[in-house]
């Protein structure tokens, strides 16, 4: 590795201290919801002081937006990894448990960090998730299907806004399995039609 690309102590501190930061607020999220979500506990529990925490973060809303990226990023990356070693409909469930895993959590939590992730990068935010998961399976990723960008779109989309939706509507009280279920069978019934209609060529 050339000497410019290699971390310097002092960036690698810098991201040992970003980490156990954003490690810190995810433990308190998950414990106790955003209620007692503010930055002096989250700087008590991760061993560092208020000033170091706002060296690297604005604030509570800054530190879950960051965690949300966090989140969206990784899930993002499996599903394309997922995409890239399964390209047939087997794939089609381990990609809706990885999205719903994205969602899991108490609803405050969930919403906070949906909010959060909105606020940070706009409406464009899954836009973005969209175009670096397309940017990463591009070319790697021998699918059952020719995508389209507006198939791409509906495929990305019609699950995260579904999930979004029962996120945002906790007292509908939805059975995850259930729901699991569902999700797939649109998601394969829609793989399957295009599959039906490239297959005639339309």
């Amino acid at each position: 590795m050339a000497e410019r690309q290699r971390r310097s102590p002092r960036q690698a501190r810098a991201g040992a201290t970003v980490d156990a930061i954003l490690e810190a607020a995810l433990q308190l999220l998950e414990a106790e919801g955003p209620a007692r979500f503010n930055t002096n506990r989250i700087a008590e529990r991760a061993g560092v002081s208020i000033g170091t925490l706002y060296q690297y973060f604005g604030g509570r809303q800054d530190i879950l937006g960051a965690l949300a990226e966090r989140r969206a990023a990784a899930v993002r990356d499996h599903i394309a990894a997922t995409v890239i070693a399964q390209p047939t409909l087997g794939s089609v469930r381990t990609i809706v448990r990885a999205l719903m895993a994205s969602f899991q959590g108490e609803p405050e939590t969930r919403r906070a960090m949906m909010d959060a992730l909105i606020e940070r990068g706009g409406e464009g935010a899954l836009l973005a998730h969209h175009q670096a998961f397309l940017a990463a399976i591009e070319g790697r990723a021998k699918l059952s299907v020719e995508l389209t960008p507006e198939t791409a779109f509906v495929l990305t989309h019609a699950a995260i806004g579904l999930l979004r939706a029962a996120a945002a509507e906790p007292g509908l009280g939805l059975d995850p399995q259930a729901l699991e279920d569902e999700l797939v069978r649109l998601m394969e019934s829609y793989i399957s039609a295009l599959a039906e209609r490239q297959g005639r060529g339309g």
